[in-house]
């Protein structure tokens, strides 16, 4: 169970610390995405920190700290449902595909660190 937590929420790290230095450095496909589901350049930044933090927080919860773990990857769930919102919203589907992915990630990585505390707990009590 935890060899799976450790490589999927590795990878939701990875792709999450990648988009927010990619919302820092405001790259050309961030900006052509946000402008197209109607997110202001100005929130660029605070993207890219809350993308940042949860990677952060996903890291914190692999080396013991679930529940930092679970938090930031319950954070990137309602992130993501929020990406989606704006997409459906402003009627983009041809790159939906984009924050499907992000969120089937950080809802992999949510079930899976509570499967991991849960099993840690059980374990706990023997």
């Amino acid at each position: 169970m935890f060899t799976a937590y450790a490589v999927v929420t590795v990878v939701t790290i990875t792709a999450n610390a990648a988009e927010s230095v990619a919302n820092f450095l405001k790259a050309r496909f961030v900006v052509a995405n946000a402008a197209e589901v109607g997110v202001p350049p100005s929130w660029l930044p605070a993207l890219g920190a809350l993308k940042g933090a949860a990677a952060l927080g996903l890291l914190l919860g692999l080396l013991g700290l679930t529940v930092v773990g679970a938090a930031a990857a319950t954070g990137l769930v309602l992130f993501f449902l929020g990406a989606l919102a704006f997409h459906v919203r402003a009627r983009v589907f041809h790159n939906i595909a984009g924050p499907l992915l992000f969120l089937a990630l950080s809802a992999a990585s949510l079930v899976l660190v509570l499967a991991v505390r849960v099993a840690h707990e059980g374990q706990a009590g023997l």
